[in-house]
């Protein structure tokens, strides 16, 4: 016999709600936690693993509201100077500060969202991995791209007279990026249980 209530948009609902929140409240939590984890100038991201995983369970936009989700507790930090490097850059622009840590977030979420759907219809860990990969070079990336182009006079400034690719490459996003991204590889079994329960669920 087929459990009508379960099936019911009211429930399914619900239970996308629950479900939202609770991933919501890890990657508050996560993050928080990673803001005073420092290797290097910038914090650890551990919310990586939830936003791929709540973009493949509930879909890209969701995904985009988990980065940002993810954007807004940096910038919090970065307010309150408890991620030294993000207070720098907000002191120097809040606007655009507030901006690149929203966008590159969302877009982390969204995209790795997007990899995850489009790939995960022939094998669900090809999904996983794909967009795994994707969200911390996303999120890695456009941080890069917003130093050279908004914030170029401070990170000339950091570098100390070394070339400005290999400080930004190796000083200030190397380490850390290759941490979140072997962090999200090494997990992707793990995810895509996580993901298969989600999906049965």
């Amino acid at each position: 016999m087929v459990n009508t209530v379960s099936k019911s948009p009211y429930v399914i609902g619900t239970r996308r709600m629950v479900g939202m929140a609770i991933f919501t409240a890890m990657i508050i939590i996560f993050q928080l936690i990673a803001t005073f984890v420092k290797i290097g100038s910038f914090p650890i991201t551990l919310v990586l693993i939830p936003i791929v995983v709540g973009a493949a369970v509930y879909g890209p936009k969701s995904g985009a509201w988990f980065g940002g989700v993810f954007g807004f507790v940096v910038l919090i930090a970065c307010i309150f100077g408890w991620d030294p490097g993000g207070n720098i850059l907000w002191n120097a622009s809040p606007f655009l500060t507030a901006l690149l840590c929203l966008v590159k977030g969302i877009a982390a979420g969204y995209i790795s969202g997007l990899v995850y759907a489009a790939l995960s219809k022939n094998n669900i860990y090809l999904g996983v991995v794909a967009a795994a990969i994707v969200c911390p070079i996303v999120n890695t990336g456009i941080f890069c791209v917003a130093m050279v182009l908004l914030f170029h006079k401070i990170l000339v400034e950091w570098a100390a007279g070394q070339n400005i690719v290999f400080y930004l490459i190796f000083g200030i996003a190397g380490i850390n990026f290759l941490i979140e991204m072997a962090v999200n590889v090494v997990l992707c079994p793990a995810v895509t249980r996580i993901i298969k329960a989600g999906k049965l669920a």
